[in-house]
């Protein structure tokens, strides 16, 4: 699988690009900012990007969409429990004292065990509610893709609106543990790490 990574945005957000080595279609996970260096990325490598696929849709991981769905004319998928994010980002952006954020069109909603073909490649959705009602992970591969809903060390903020603490921890334990220690996970902030590493050093898991 290729898999590159861009920290976009004053929230250093992870955006990564993926696609299958065969074919050399791409997806990009959580545009957040910096479209125009996302852009150039996918052009130096030669991939040809079919989708953006959101893992959830807090400003930070939105910010960069619709510049890029308007530049390369694909589609957008997000998780329809996080429609209302998008429609109050700038509101979210502002309280950061940020720039207000463009206004991207979702095109397709996506949810739990929904498979996207991506090349030679199959995208399985994990709907894990808890940092957001709307969050999803993606899993492909021996990998796994969580935005904020699981960090090294630590797990995504439950203070936001629609948050749930409870909801949060039952989403890992239930739907991302039984990927398997070996899975490796890209978080939307910071270090990738393990599920194995997960259970057995994170405080929020024990």
């Amino acid at each position: 699988m290729i898999n590159k990574n861009i920290v976009v945005g004053p929230l250093e957000v992870n955006c990564y690009i993926i696609g299958c080595e065969d074919t050399k279609e791409a997806a990009i996970i959580d545009p957040g900012d910096n479209a125009d260096a996302i852009i150039r990325t996918i052009e130096a490598e030669g991939l040809k990007p079919e989708f953006i696929i959101n893992t959830h849709a807090h400003f930070d991981h939105i910010g960069g969409v619709k510049e890029i769905q308007d530049y390369f004319k694909i589609e957008f998928f997000l998780h329809k429990e996080d429609l209302f994010l998008v429609s109050n980002a700038s509101e979210q952006a502002a309280s950061f004292g940020l720039k207000p954020i463009p206004k991207p069109e979702v095109n397709k909603y996506i949810n739990n065990g929904d498979t996207i073909s991506l090349g030679n490649k199959t995208i399985t959705v994990i709907h894990t509610p808890g940092h957001s009602p709307g969050c999803v992970c993606y899993n492909v591969d021996s990998s796994v893709f969580v935005g904020d809903t699981l960090f090294a060390s630590s797990i995504g903020r439950t203070d936001l609106p629609g948050g749930s603490y409870e909801t949060l921890i039952n989403s890992i334990k239930e739907r991302l543990f039984p990927l398997g220690d070996s899975t490796t996970v890209y978080p939307g902030h910071g270090p990738s790490t393990t599920i194995g590493n997960e259970k057995e050093h994170n405080p929020f898991l024990k």
